[in-house]
């Protein structure tokens, strides 16, 4: 266990962070995640940083919403300001004690709470963006993960690990790969206007004109293995279904089926979770699309109710309700970020400017 941790500690602090002496790192994460934040903290003073953490404990955000006063929810750390408009690199360890601990939350509570953030999430938003800081998010396995997986702790271990290509002799000569193949796929992206995709119950068409396309190498994600964009805003029409489940401040919701007119969207059901749903479509900017994307990852196969892994499935699709990612030109403006996941395994199909360039899962840029 302590040389895997070690491989992942490197690979967080030079690869994805690219930690250079004297920056400013600081790092999120709950106590589970002890383990692997003493390595990454051991191989950032080594690399020269300047490190501070934070470690959440048990029902914390829960405890918070449920017992904080207005002004209380109204109020933001200075500190907390401070490291977003500051410091260097920012590493989210992502080690959850109970995926739905916040499900039964004051929705209108957690609004307030949401909508005190969102200057901070702005400055957060435009930074990551420009990479003046360098943000990370990962994974640290814990019981509440693999029990949500559907797996013992042992099998997400490996799950994890082997989705971040920790097993190989050089992890970051790996995700150069991951680079490099990416890289090849949005130089072509970028030249296109109109996307659509389909599949059995999918049939969404949207225009990309102008925006940019990004190779998502592993660096502002681990593990990570996925190109994506922003629609323009007004432009998506149709109907998609996201097969894949997804939990979500700590809501499962599945089967969702969304239809859109000029952008919006003006009608939706879900198999599971649709009350959940209907509130969503109450949060400002919710009804529209801030990202577009495409999964590349072939070491993930199987949808684990963890966005960051499932989003990246290679031979899916998803689309993200709310904010838009600034690096793309996209301008929807919103509270949330919530990626929704689509199968394109089985019949999908993705067309760029009338060309078929995708089909089963698989591009077909080489052919």
């Amino acid at each position: 266990m302590v040389d895997i941790l070690q491989k992942y500690a490197h690979l967080l602090v030079h690869y994805c962070l690219e930690i250079k002496p004297d920056e400013k790192l600081y790092i999120s994460t709950t106590t589970l995640a002890e383990p692997l934040l003493r390595e990454v903290y051991r191989e950032a003073v080594k690399a020269g940083a300047l490190v501070d953490f934070n470690m959440s404990f048990r029902e914390q955000n829960r405890i918070f919403i449920a017992e904080a006063n207005d002004r209380q929810l109204d109020y933001v750390l200075p500190a907390y300001k401070e490291m977003m408009e500051s410091y260097d690199a920012y590493l989210v360890i992502r080690a959850p004690f109970n995926i739905r601990e916040d499900v039964s939350n004051d929705p209108k509570k957690s609004a307030r709470r949401q909508e005190a953030l969102n200057i901070v999430n702005q400055i957060y938003t435009k930074r990551i963006a420009d990479r003046s800081l360098k943000r990370c998010l990962c994974q640290f396995p814990t019981q509440a993960a693999a029990q949500e997986a559907g797996m013992s702790l042992e099998e997400y271990e490996y799950f994890v690990y082997n989705a971040c290509h920790l097993y190989s002799d050089d992890p970051s000569a790996e995700w150069i790969k991951v680079r490099n193949q990416q890289q090849h796929i949005v130089d072509f992206l970028n030249q296109c206007g109109n996307i659509t995709y389909k599949n059995k119950a999918s049939d969404i068409s949207f225009s990309v004109k102008g925006r940019t396309w990004i190779n998502s190498d592993g660096r502002s994600n681990m593990p990570s293995g996925e190109v994506f964009s922003s629609p323009i805003e007004n432009s998506v029409n149709g109907t998609i279904y996201f097969d894949y489940p997804t939990v979500f401040m700590g809501h499962e919701v599945a089967g969702v089926t969304l239809n859109v007119s000029e952008g919006k969207v003006i009608s939706w059901q879900a198999e599971k979770g649709k009350e959940f749903l209907d509130h969503i479509f109450t949060i400002d900017g919710a009804r529209y699309f801030g990202e577009v994307a495409i999964g590349t990852n072939y070491q993930i196969q199987k949808p684990t109710k963890n966005i960051l892994f499932d989003e990246k499935i290679g031979g899916s699709v998803h689309m993200a309700l709310g904010q838009s990612y600034k690096q793309t030109g996209g301008l929807n403006k919103s509270p949330i970020h919530w990626d929704l996941i689509s199968n394109m395994k089985d019949g999908g199909e993705i067309w760029a400017d009338h060309r078929l360039i995708y089909k089963n899962g698989k591009f077909l840029l080489g052919e």
